[in-house]
């Protein structure tokens, strides 16, 4: 049995108490390991440690900060495939897309690599006479995150590694739903040797995020989850007089033109909607076919397609380098989702393919749901404006792309959104008037490299400052404005 430990001050300490939850390997229903239920005195303990920390990492030469992260990488890389199959395990996407968090990881890393330059100020000689001004960017302290289950490596690293570059101690929060996989990056991190107190992690359930959110000496927090989690987070926050990075759920739509390349649009439907079981925050989960004719070539391709897709249990080596559709995270999801399809059928929307029987040999208990399919989903339905974050997808039809695009805009959610065409016009006019913060051009899952802000609008995001690359820094840094002023000395 795998006990997963808290990492505070540069030391693995035990839990104050033994009250531990259950850690599921959702392919197979089993318990592989158990992760403490953290108290709010352990979190004080973290955050009093990153706090005492924080002076000689903040003068600590920032070159100095970014070799730590560049040792940090280069101990990820060799130990790629151990990470990997642990998220597989204890996540239940496939090898090859748990794999695939890594490329974003290393970029951010890399990103961050790069503080010497990125966190340089500006300078404006002459403001007025014999007055210079200057403009310097510092860092401000104690930063906490608290991590969704579905990407628990890449996620993390949309904010740790800037935070730290930037001279910031840190608290993280795994979501203990998966705290295997940063229990052995944390592991990594100890052997990097990192200063005590810089990095701290604490496992446990919400008391470890109130703790957070509310105590004094954590400057901000970052969160990414549900809109409704995410909105709390932001109103604790913002009421304690907190940085606030709160990103939420999200309906992403595929709109498909008349003009799209119909064989190639189906074969990035079925890796954006059904990769990772749909448990994405890019994934997309409703298409919009321009034209009758459209709709009904996209829907024959579209479940002829899916029906091939494999479900099964990711652990199996049949599966190491097919693209499959593994388990939900846990038996409470897939109720959930299973909840949402038969009121999508009580709406009067047509299940053109239901995955909720779907068997898989040898896992019995897993929490299988293979691809699913709604035709004639209307505006407004239920399962069109609720994330169902599984492998659900509603068709919808649009007469044009005028009335697409405002099916998308009426919905609260504006994480992304892709149109498939070659036509520049309606590119331009997509990418300019769709109210989303990310946007894709025959791009079926537009998540952005790491140099570029990863961000949504609307309910999809409570903050301003985005995810990752330039656009981070600011969220981690306070611009003090400097006016200086010498008189020759006598």
């Amino acid at each position: 049995m795998n006990r997963v430990k808290n990492y505070i001050n540069g030391c693995w300490t035990e839990p104050q108490n033994n009250d531990y939850l259950d850690i599921e390997n959702p392919s197979t229903g089993e318990v592989i390991g158990q992760v403490p239920l953290s108290t709010k005195e352990e979190t004080i303990k973290a955050i009093l440690a990153a706090e005492a920390a924080f002076p000689s990492w903040r003068d600590t030469p920032v070159s100095r900060r970014a070799d730590y992260l560049y040792s940090l990488l280069n101990l990820v890389e060799k130990n790629e495939e151990k990470i990997a199959r642990s998220i597989t395990l204890e996540m239940g996407k496939s090898i090859s897309d748990s794999k695939a968090e890594f490329k974003r990881l290393y970029e951010n890393i890399q990103t961050a690599c790069g503080m010497p330059v990125l966190q340089q100020g500006d300078k404006l000689i002459g403001a007025s006479f014999g007055i210079d001004g200057e403009v310097i960017l510092q860092p401000i302290g104690v930063f906490g995150m608290i991590a969704p289950f579905n990407f628990p490596a890449m996620v993390p690293f949309w904010f740790l590694p800037y935070a730290l570059a930037t001279g910031n101690t840190y608290v993280l929060k795994p979501s203990e739903q998966v705290p295997l996989t940063m229990n052995l990056i944390t592991q990594l991190i100890h052997e990097t040797g990192f200063p005590a107190g810089v990095y701290n992690m604490v496992n446990g359930d919400k008391t470890v995020g109130e703790v957070l959110t509310s105590h004094p000496s954590v400057k901000g927090v970052s969160f990414v989850g549900s809109t409704a989690v995410a909105r709390t987070i932001a109103q604790e926050c913002g009421r304690n007089g907190k940085r606030y990075q709160a990103m939420g759920g999200a309906k992403n739509h595929m709109v498909v033109m008349p003009d799209a390349k119909k064989d190639e649009v189906v074969r990035n439907m079925l890796t954006s909607c059904f990769g990772c079981a749909g448990q994405r925050c890019m994934a997309a989960s409703a298409i919009i076919c321009v034209g009758e004719d459209t709709y009904n070539e996209i829907k024959e391709k579209f479940i002829r397609a899916a029906k091939q897709f494999p479900t099964g249990n990711p652990n199996d080596p049949v599966y190491e380098k097919t693209d499959m559709v593994g388990p939900v995270i846990s038996a409470r999801a897939k109720q959930r989702i299973h909840t949402l399809i038969e009121e999508g059928i009580a709406e009067g929307a047509t299940l053109a393919l239901d995955g909720r029987n779907v068997k898989v040999a040898g896992s019995p208990n897993g929490h299988y749901i293979g691809p699913t399919i709604f035709a004639d989903v209307k505006p407004g339905m239920k399962i069109h404006r609720t994330e169902i974050f599984g492998p659900v997808v509603v068709m919808m039809k649009a007469g044009h792309l005028d009335e697409a695009i405002a099916i998308i805009n009426n919905l609260n959610y504006g994480n992304g959104a892709s149109i498939y065409t070659q036509n520049g016009y309606y590119a331009r006019k997509f990418k300019l008037e769709t109210d989303a913060g990310m946007i894709g051009i025959n791009v079926g899952i537009p998540a952005p490299v790491a140099y570029l802000p990863f961000g949504g609008m609307k309910d999809s995001s409570f903050s301003e400052t985005k995810a990752q690359g330039r656009d981070v820094i600011g969220f981690f840094t306070d611009r003090k404005i400097v006016t200086e002023r010498y008189w020759n000395e006598d």
